[in-house]
Formats: structure tokens, sequence, C-alpha cells
């Protein structure tokens, strides 16, 4: 799980895989598209980007729901079919194939359900490639390997107990892991606890031994020693990762906050040949955002975003965002504002996320004490802290992932104490499986004499 991540199609692999717009077939402009997606108030979600030959409109609401809009005819797109989305995604490769696919082990968690069905567009390639075209809008949702999908098998379908049939039902799951987390925390600390006591230090044992056991009970004993705050640690703090009696609010900001954030803006009154000269060259994605009721054009091109206005001035300033942010968290005044050039206590590297830099940190003193952190490119945001997040990240993230500013930016240094600690808790569980198996054994065996 250090090494190979659960798989999920990040930002620069799917911009990777987009073509250039080709400006030449754009003939619709955004307004238009709009209207003709026909979904109520301000879209989450406004973008032109190639599908194949053709550029779409993809428009995602407020309230989850999705359209398609031909970027050359005007008229919305219907689902896409198996043989539409083995074109879009293969090409004219020979050794693909398509399968279709509902839900499975790499796409069973509910953020993939407003994609649903998918077609899976396997190539006979050395890397074993598959691709997870949508039949909603045939976009490219999820990209696996064969590299990837072997190792999670061995690393975080066990650990999270990602079975398909379980993890399809998240309120069950949740339960699930909620009691066993639990019961292996009671059981992680009550050893810790005992193998404290049996402990001793100065009035040793027989022998000088600072333990009463012998053979592989005394290796357990010391193992458990030398590892079991830190096992004991990570498996409490993992119970606690799912969220017990709904104690921690989400870092993701709520529908409601976004859309205060973005307002309430008029037509974007943008033709195509404004567009073009927008967008710029090798622009893989156009997307139309709005922060504080003001629209703002995003060119998204494989080295990052590039916002500008709709006439050509630059993209919105650290004031401006703190303006809309602040009309978005009515109970509560702007108490600071600052803008992030490195890695700190609460805005660090997580996982396949890098988290850009530089980042703003909003202040707020409303009653959940929330912070915003904003990408100042293009005004998205990205994590909303508040009190009870900002608890959490110090009992989850730093015991669980080893997340300590000391050790956040040091790689080599983190990983190191991962494998420490995993090494001494595989000491722990790998002695105590086998002891209990033997004393199971013998139990059984006296009973049947």
């Amino acid at each position: 799980m250090l090494y190979v991540p659960f798989p999920a199609l990040t930002a620069a692999e799917r911009l990777a895989r987009l073509a250039p717009i080709v400006w030449e077939t754009v003939a619709v402009p955004p307004d238009a598209a709009l209207a003709a997606g026909d979904l109520a108030g301000v879209p989450a979600a406004f973008a032109l980007e190639m599908r194949g030959a053709e550029p779409v409109y993809r428009i995602t609401g407020r309230d989850g729901g999705r359209a398609t809009v031909s970027g050359r005819t005007g008229a919305r797109l219907g689902p896409v079919g198996a043989e539409a989305a083995l074109r879009l995604a293969a090409g004219d490769r020979p050794d693909a194939r398509v399968d279709p696919v509902e839900r499975d082990q790499w796409t069973v968690t509910a953020r993939y359900d407003p994609l649903r069905p998918f077609h899976k567009v396997v190539f006979d390639d050395p890397e074993g490639t598959e691709l997870y075209v949508s039949a909603v809008n045939g976009g490219i949702a999820l990209d696996t390997t064969r590299f990837e999908r072997a190792w999670n098998w061995l690393g975080s379908v066990p650990h999270w107990i990602y079975l398909t049939p379980l993890r399809a039902r998240a309120e069950l799951w949740r339960t699930v892991l909620l009691w066993l987390s639990g019961f292996a925390a009671l059981g992680a600390v009550s050893g810790l606890v005992v193998g404290i006591w049996r402990l001793r230090l100065r009035r040793r044992y027989a022998h000088g031994a600072v333990t009463p056991y012998r053979g592989l009970a005394r290796w357990h004993h010391l193992f458990g020693l030398a590892g079991g705050l830190g096992l004991g640690a990570f498996i409490l703090s993992g119970w606690i990762s799912m969220n017990p009696n709904r104690w921690f609010a989400s870092s993701a900001p709520p529908t409601a906050l976004r859309s205060a954030y973005a307002g309430t803006p008029g037509p974007l009154g943008l033709d195509v040949g404004r567009l073009r000269d927008l967008a710029g060259p090798d622009t893989r994605s156009l997307r139309f955002t709005t922060v504080g009721g003001r629209w703002w054009v995003v060119a998204e091109a494989v080295d990052g975003p590039r916002a500008v206005a709709p006439d050509g001035g630059p993209g919105p300033d650290a004031a401006a965002l703190a303006a809309a942010a602040a009309d978005a968290i009515p109970m509560g005044h702007l108490r600071a504002a600052g803008l992030l050039g490195a890695y700190d206590a609460y805005w660090y590297p997580h996982g396949v996320d890098p988290r850009p830099l530089p980042v703003l940190r909003l202040r707020f003193d409303d009653p959940d004490a929330t912070w915003l952190h904003i990408d100042p490119r293009d005004g998205t945001i990205l994590q909303r802290l508040d009190r009870s997040g900002r608890i959490n990240r110090w009992l989850f993230d730093a015991p669980h992932r080893l997340d300590f500013p000391f050790l956040s930016g040091r790689a080599a240094l983190r990983n190191a104490a991962q494998w420490l600690l995993n090494l001494l808790a595989a000491g722990i569980a790998v002695t105590g499986i086998v002891a209990g198996w033997r004393r199971l054994g013998r139990t059984v065996s006296t009973r049947a004499r």
C-alpha cells in the first residue's frame, strides 16, 4: 500500500489521455451548450474537451445530474454503446475487447455511481491495461494495470476489506469495519497492558530475565513490548478512520458551501473565436468555473491549469477568492488569510494526491472554526477543515499514516519508519497466531483423550 495505491484515474493521467481541442470542429458557444444541457442552476462542473474526434461539453449539475452536449452540433448526446466505447478508448488497435461492467472490484465505491454502467476496454498489452469508459458520458473514469490489480489484492483489498459484495453496501461495510477494528484495538491495547505488567526491569525473573515466558511466548512478549504501542495506535486510529458516531466532519466541501462560493453569475457571453483565443495552444480541457458570481475560464494543459477572465484579464486574485469564501460562510468572519509556499502540519502530501503549492489558507471564526484551502490558480476549494477535522488529522493521519510534520516531507525516512513498525507488528502477529494455534491444538488433544 505504500508503493502501489488503490487504482484511480489521477487528474494528470486524465489530461494525458485527452487530445488537444480541435477548434476547427467547435461551433457551439458555452451559453448555448448550457441551455441544451437543461440542468437547473449554476453547474458544479462545466468543461469543453474532445471525445474521440468530436468536441463535447460535459456538464454536471449541483444535484448530480449530468449532460453531454456536442460542441459541433449543439445536440444533447445520449448514452455511449459498447462499440463507441471501444473506438474511444482503443481507436484502431486490434488487441482490445470490451466487457460490460456495472460494478466490480475497482469501481465498487459510490463515487462511481453517477457514471455507471461502464464499458471495460481490455487490452492485450504487456501491462494488462484496462480502461473503464462511462456509458453515461463516454469519458474514461478509471484505468488499471495488471501490476496494480495484483498488488492491491495483497494490499488495499484485504486491509480495507474491499470485497465487492460487502463494500457495495456502504453502511454495512462501515459497521463491519467498526466492530472488527474495535475488537482488534481492544485486543492490542489489553495485550500491551498485560505485557507491560509482566515486564520486570528491577526485580527480575530467574536468571535475570525481564520476561517470565519461554520459547515462542517469550518472543511474543518482547515483540509486543517493542512494537505494541505502534500496533495499538495503528489499529485504534484505523477504528477512528471509520468515523464512529459521526464525530468528524468530511474534509470535502459540502454542496451548500460550494454553491454559495460559486454565486449566481450571468451568461458567459463568449463566442467560439473568443474561446480559442483564451484557451491557448495544447489545451486539453477548457473549464468554465464560477467564483463569487463571476465566470472564469480555466485552460488545462499537461503542464497545469491557467485561469483567465472572460475578457482576457488575469484570473481571480487572493482578495476575490477570500471575499467569495467569506460570503459562503455567513455565520463567521474571515480572521486570517495567507498564501502557503511550503507544506505544514495541516497541508501536506497525501497519498496519490500531491496537493499543489502555493495554496491559499483562509481561517474563519464561525462555530465550526472553519479553515479553507483554495487553489489560487483556478479558485477551486481543495479542502475544508473544521475543528473536528483538525482533531481527526492528529488522531488518524498522524498515527495511522505517520503523517507527522517531521516525516511528511521526508519520504525515505517515513517509509523506513513504516517498515520498522510493520515488521514489529508482523512479529507480534505471527508469534501470537502460532502460539495460539499450538495452545488450541494441545487443548483439543487433551479433551479428545
